[in-house]
């Protein structure tokens, strides 16, 4: 199965409560109306858009319906796709490499919305393009969380650099900046502590990381992925507002889409913090992380019951 087929069925509950709903909400009305319109905003919300972007979202239907572009409600749903295509589409979301390598990207993200494991599939996709990567296991708080990087750097066939537990995650950093500088490494991929309860210590502790990282590597990091659990929904935006505030985010990884009916979350998070989506998963598999693009998703989000089930 290729990764939009498998990206199609990890979308499955999300369809039902966002497309299929919609197209029962459709199938009612036989003309636009403010009846219909404000079914149609309580279906948003109720598939986890968000206020802000349903809100955006009918405010450009109201707009289509002036402009003659929505003339009937089977005009509602090609309308939706270009939209939210639209609000979704920043261009290439791939990290660009650095000219002098390494590049380095930064993961953050709270405990439990598969930071680490999301690491190791990164490093497992940069590793099939035949990348030389390494890893740093910077988040020191957590005994598991280096065993788990390790055991992900086994399964990725790559190095990790780590301390004890209780370390100062800085020092990490700085020693896989050393190991990658002395051995040409082309990635560093750097895990973080995700205490979400102590955002002082937190974005003290990223920028500290964040300063011996532009010292060693000058314009790193080339990328700050912010990793998002989708089962989470509204609170995703929230964690992703708090995390912009203690690092400048440059994108997210939005994980677990395969077992959520709350992917909705994806066209808010891109349009209420402006921050693109860059990564998705949508398994458990080594291979089930892949680069996001706008229109795939979109076209696996909009699929035809027969095509999805197919």
């Amino acid at each position: 199965m290729g990764f939009f087929d498998r990206l199609k069925k990890g979308l499955t509950k999300t369809r039902e409560n966002f497309t299929h709903s919609i197209e029962r909400l459709i199938i009612g009305y036989a003309d636009i109306d403010d009846d219909l319109i404000d079914e149609l905003e309580e279906t948003l919300l109720m598939a986890d858009v968000g206020v802000k972007t349903t809100e955006m979202l009918i405010a450009s239907v109201r707009k289509g319906i002036r402009n003659k572009d929505i003339q009937t409600p089977d005009d509602l749903i090609p309308f939706l796709e270009k939209e939210i295509v639209r609000i979704l589409d920043r261009g290439e979301s791939d990290t660009p490499m650095a000219d002098c390598p390494p590049t380095v990207i930064l993961v953050v993200g709270t405990n439990g919305v598969g930071k680490t494991t999301t690491i190791g599939k990164l490093s497992a996709y940069y590793r099939h393009q035949g990348k030389s990567v390494l890893l740093a296991a910077a988040d020191t708080f957590r005994a598991a969380a280096i065993e788990q990087l390790e055991v992900w750097g086994k399964r990725a066939d790559v190095q990790v650099i780590k301390h004890g537990e209780g370390s100062d995650p800085a020092a990490v950093v700085f020693d896989a900046l050393q190991a990658a500088k002395a051995r040409r490494t082309e990635i560093v991929i750097v895990d973080t502590a995700g205490r979400l309860q102590t955002k002082s210590n937190l974005m003290q502790e990223l920028e500290k990381i964040y300063r011996v990282i532009g010292r060693e590597v000058p314009g790193a990091p080339h990328e700050t992925l912010l990793v998002l659990d989708a089962g989470t929904g509204q609170n995703a935006i929230s964690q992703a507002e708090l995390f912009s505030q203690a690092a400048p985010v440059t994108g997210v990884v939005l994980t677990k889409l395969d077992g959520t009916a709350k992917g909705g979350v994806t066209i808010g998070i891109t349009a209420q913090l402006d921050i693109p989506i860059k990564w998705i998963g949508v398994g458990e598999g080594i291979d089930d992380l892949r680069p996001f693009h706008a229109e795939d998703f979109v076209n696996a989000l909009f699929a035809k019951r027969e095509d999805a089930e197919a």
